[in-house]
């Protein structure tokens, strides 16, 4: 049997990218999976039923906490229950120097990457009670430790995403609910790919210990293991997923 044969997992941001790879390889793990996004997520329902098991999207700006509650009540009321929370829809953007960013910019990193990941796991919550075995697991970035230039806003954004981790860990740990974020390198997805030249894949795998390119499916494959019952007493940390580009 596969590990997560009859639980329902919902994936925000997974019509494209990070968040449709992490659907495909929940499925391929025996989940149903809810898809929350703004984006058609046609292309990802079919993998996941390539992949033999069934997905079904929801369309709703995780920003929006009447969208985002009245989903999570239909989630729970199509599939009768909620095991896995993935939190994954974000903005990335071009790099701009700090003192150029403006204040909505700020804000709006802020309100998609953090409030975002905040309304939907509040929302989720009391489904996730319910559910023998719940997790939670956000993605944050390695950027978080490496204060990249000209990321202002998506720092201090996957910042708070950590921080928030850490604090739903030790409030949600009498529940059972164990929450954890992943921090992907450099990989390459629709959203970076608009961003960076080859050149800088390439420069970012040379500093890795391991030379292979990060790709979707490699955080896929550690969200699924924190979402599986081999990781039941995990909880409130932050794994980095990059190959060894940087250890802490």
């Amino acid at each position: 049997m596969a590990r997560l044969t009859d639980r329902v997992a919902i994936v925000s941001g997974a019509a494209m990218g990070m968040g449709q790879a992490a659907a495909i390889r929940l499925a391929t793990e025996g989940a149903t999976i809810a898809i929350i996004d703004r984006a058609d997520a046609s292309e990802t329902i079919e993998q996941v039923k390539e992949a033999g098991s069934t997905a079904e999207g929801f369309v709703c700006d995780v920003t929006d906490e009447n969208q985002v509650n009245d989903t999570a009540k239909k989630i729970n009321d199509r599939f009768g229950r909620i095991d896995i929370l993935v939190n994954n829809a974000g903005k990335i953007s071009p790099r701009i120097p700090w003192n150029e960013h403006t204040k909505a910019q700020v804000e709006e990193f802020i309100n998609i990457n953090y409030v975002g990941y905040f309304l939907v796991t509040k929302a989720v919550y009391p489904f996730l009670k319910e559910s023998a075995t719940p997790r939670v697991i956000n993605v944050a970035s390695r950027t978080f430790f490496l204060a990249g230039p000209g990321q202002m806003g998506y720092v201090a954004s996957k910042g708070a995403v950590v921080g928030m981790t850490r604090v739903l860990a030790r409030e949600m740990g009498d529940d059972g609910i164990t929450v954890n974020a992943v921090m992907p390198g450099q990989i390459a997805t629709p959203g970076t790919l608009q961003y960076n030249e080859e050149e800088v894949f390439n420069r970012t795998m040379g500093n890795q210990a391991i030379k292979k390119r990060g790709m979707p499916e490699h955080l896929a494959a550690l969200i699924a293991f924190l979402a599986s019952d081999d990781a039941e007493i995990i909880t409130g940390q932050t794994i980095i997923c990059d190959g060894g580009g940087f250890m802490h």
